[in-house]
């Protein structure tokens, strides 16, 4: 008010009514701030600098509003109620199992009507969460302590595999039901797998009644796809193996798997899961032998799978022949003792002779390369087959041996386009080297030959074909001769023999 009376220039005049005065303004002097009375007194001489602006921080390089302790922050607020949605159900097996149970007893011994209760259920139940509490119901009639045992105070139903009558007739019908059930409900597929392994290692607390239920119910539920092989691990626990539990329950299971499938099926099933090899530890170690094995499941009825693991475990020992057998080629050894080891390893590995002359054949094609001209391959065979004819002959002992040959070199000659015109000149070499004779190759050309090439092959084969039909018809005599001193020869047949010699002399 004073102010503006002063400025007015009249020192008696009242001033009209203002609007408040705005806040005061900030002053700065010497880096200071002051309100609007301004500085304390000062000479008339000094300066007054007013400004708004901030000044520049001091040479200390720390704000004045760094200064001031900051206050860290803290969390505080209101608490919210959680959703009911949002909720989590007490996980409560008993509920789901009085309820699953109730419903069981109510559709009786009906599987038809135990399937369909469990697929209304479904929609009112919570078969995610409590399938495995579902699964032990089926099968044991209720809950499954560790071990394998019901605990007495919970309730059971007689609606189960477990006191179903024990044959494959009613494991089929049961099995239905489940499958049923995982077609219908798909998350359910990796809850069942996880209870059959489950069940499988609960095998000693099961009744032997009751472990010939589980084996052909998981026989049937393998062949029709609803479990996987890999659920077999658990057989190879070691001390259901110890105490021949495993063995025991295997054939029962495979019994009921060859049952709906054949061998081939079963086969393909273990290869998959890379099982076709294991099966031997179904036993303690002391027994893993392809004699206990042939042996306990050949008196158990099985004798397939006896056969097809005897094979199996030739293919490795087959392998090894073959690959021994091109390195002791590739050093050059002596047929001798070549011989010598490759009969040791027949016997040893019970590899018939059959099948030891395919391994042969294919060892001798193998350690040498092969020239890309037709019209030489021919020549270089014939050179390289001449020089291996005793270690093939050594093999040769029986017609069946001899036809695999043939078979052999009509395989080879197909499927390596070169030695297509070579066919007939190997055969001959093999006849007159006493690796060949007559009657396996008749057999050949009439009716054990396979289709790849046949129609250039048996073209090939023809004159030689119809002078070893006129050689013994036409000298029965020298034919008795050659085969009172062996079943090859064809040297000692006079008729045609120059035709033999100008074939192979030709290439």
């Amino acid at each position: 008010m004073y102010a503006w009376g002063v400025l007015a220039g009249g020192a008696g005049e009242q001033p009209p009514p203002l609007r408040p005065p705005p806040p005061p303004l900030l002053s700065l002097e010497g880096g200071r701030m002051y309100g609007a009375a301004g500085p304390p007194a000062r000479s008339a001489s000094a300066p007054v600098v007013r400004s708004l602006r901030r000044p520049p921080p001091p040479a200390t390089g720390v704000s004045f509003m760094n200064n001031q302790k900051q206050q860290k922050p803290t969390l505080s607020g209101q608490r919210f109620k959680t959703r009911k949605r949002d909720e989590k159900e007490r996980f409560d097996p008993t509920q789901f199992q009085d309820c699953i149970i109730q419903g069981l007893t109510e559709t009786g011994t009906d599987l038809e009507a135990v399937a369909k209760f469990l697929d209304a259920s479904g929609a009112k139940l919570d078969y995610r969460r409590y399938a495995e509490t579902l699964f032990d119901i089926l099968v044991a009639g209720g809950m499954l302590a560790p071990g394998g045992t019901l605990a007495d105070d919970m309730m059971r139903t007689d609606v189960c595999v477990f006191a179903a009558q024990e044959d494959l007739e009613t494991m089929q019908a049961f099995a239905q039901v489940f499958n049923k059930l995982i077609r219908r409900y798909k998350y359910l597929e990796k809850g069942f797998e996880d209870e059959v392994k489950k069940l499988l290692l609960f095998l000693k607390g099961f009744s032997e009644s009751e472990r010939n239920k589980l084996a052909m119910l998981t026989g049937v539920l393998l062949a029709n796809g609803t479990l996987n092989a890999s659920i077999l691990n658990s057989l190879y626990n070691e001390n259901l193996v110890k105490e021949g539990v495993s063995a025991a329950f295997a054939v029962k299971l495979f019994k009921s798997w060859i049952n709906e499938k054949d061998i081939n099926a079963v086969a393909a099933s273990l290869r998959k899961v890379s099982m076709d090899n294991r099966l031997m530890e179904l036993f303690p170690a002391n027994k893993q032998s392809v004699e206990h094995f042939t042996k306990y499941f050949t008196e158990a009825g099985l004798k397939e799978l006896s056969e097809y693991v005897r094979n199996q475990q030739t293919i490795g020992a087959r392998k090894e022949l073959q690959k021994e057998l091109q390195e002791q080629m590739s050093r050059g050894d002596p047929f001798k003792d070549i011989i010598l080891y490759v009969k040791e390893e027949m016997k040893k590995n019970n590899i018939p002779e059959p099948v030891v002359i395919g391994i042969v054949w294919s060892s001798v094609m193998s350690t040498v390369e092969w020239n890309k001209k037709e019209e030489l391959v021919a020549e270089q065979a014939i050179k390289h087959l001449k020089q291996y004819s005793p270690l093939l002959a050594a093999f040769t002992t029986q017609g069946q041996s001899e036809l695999t040959l043939l078979l052999k070199i009509q395989e080879y000659c197909y499927d390596n386009i070169h030695f297509m015109k070579a066919f007939q000149k190997i055969v001959v070499l093999f006849y007159k080297a006493e690796v060949l004779s007559e009657e396996p190759i008749l057999k050949w050309y009439k009716d054990a030959h396979v289709a790849k090439g046949k129609s250039v092959f048996l073209e090939q084969m023809k004159k030689f074909v119809e002078w070893l039909k006129n050689a013994e018809e036409e000298s029965e005599s020298e034919a008795e001769e050659v085969r009172s001193n062996g079943p090859r020869h064809g040297k000692q047949l006079k008729s045609g023999e120059n035709w033999i010699a100008d074939t192979t002399d030709s290439c």
